[in-house]
C-alpha cells in the first residue's frame, strides 16, 4: 500500500520515516505545542521515534494516517498532521496537527488542513470528519471554523493531561457541507 503524498503550493505533505525524528522530537519537546496536544512535552528523542512507529503501524492497520509537513522551499519538517481514529467503515476519522511555532500564523496549517480534507471526502470518501479541540487553543478553533468546521459542544472532562483532566470541544465537517463550501 503506498503511502498517499500531498502537495499544496508551499508545502509537500509525506511519511514520516525514523530518519525524520529530531524535527519530530524538536515540535514535540515545546510545551508551548504540547499543552494542547493531550500529552506532555517529551523529553527524550526515543519518544519521538515511538511515535513515528504508531503513526507507520496506524497506517499499516488502516486506522490512520500521518503526514510530516514539509515546507517546499527548504525541505524542513515543520510539523504534522493527521487523520486519527480512521473508520472506512463508518466513513469517519478524526483530525489532528501540530506546527513548530516559528511557524504558526503563516497560514501554513489552513494550507495543509484544507488539502487533507479534501484528500479525506475525495479519495477516501469518508462522510465526517471530527476534531476535539481544547477551549482554550483559540486559534485552532478560529482555523477549524473558518474551514466550515461545526462546534458541536463541550466534552466535560475528555482529556486527562498533566494531572488534571480537560473539557474538550468537539467539531465535525460533514462531505456534503465541504461540498457546498465548493461551489
Amino acid at each position: 500500500m503506498t503511502f498517499p503524498i500531498l502537495e499544496t503550493k508551499r508545502l509537500k505533505l509525506i511519511e514520516l520515516k525514523h530518519h525524520h525524528m529530531k524535527a519530530v522530537y524538536e515540535i514535540l519537546s515545546l510545551e508551548e505545542v504540547t499543552r494542547f496536544y493531550g500529552t506532555s512535552p517529551f523529553t527524550l528523542p526515543a519518544e519521538a521515534t515511538r511515535l513515528i512507529d504508531i503513526y507507520h503501524k496506524n497506517y499499516l492497520d488502516k486506522r490512520g494516517i500521518r503526514w510530516g509537513i514539509k515546507l517546499k522551499e527548504n525541505q524542513r519538517i515543520i510539523g504534522t498532521l493527521g487523520l486519527n481514529v480512521l473508520h472506512l467503515k463508518n466513513k469517519r476519522a478524526e483530525i489532528g496537527y501540530e506546527l513548530h511555532p516559528l511557524y504558526w500564523r503563516k497560514g501554513f496549517a489552513e494550507e495543509a488542513v484544507s488539502e487533507v480534507i479534501k484528500f479525506s471526502f475525495k479519495q477516501l470518501n469518508l462522510h465526517r470528519i471530527g476534531a476535539v479541540v481544547y477551549p482554550e487553543n483559540e486559534a485552532s478553533l478560529a482555523l477549524l471554523e473558518k474551514l466550515g468546521f461545526t462546534n458541536e459542544g463541550l466534552l466535560r472532562g475528555y482529556m486527562f493531561q498533566d494531572e488534571y483532566f480537560h473539557d474538550t470541544f468537539v467539531l465535525s465537517l460533514l462531505k456534503p457541507e465541504w461540498e457546498k463550501s465548493q461551489e
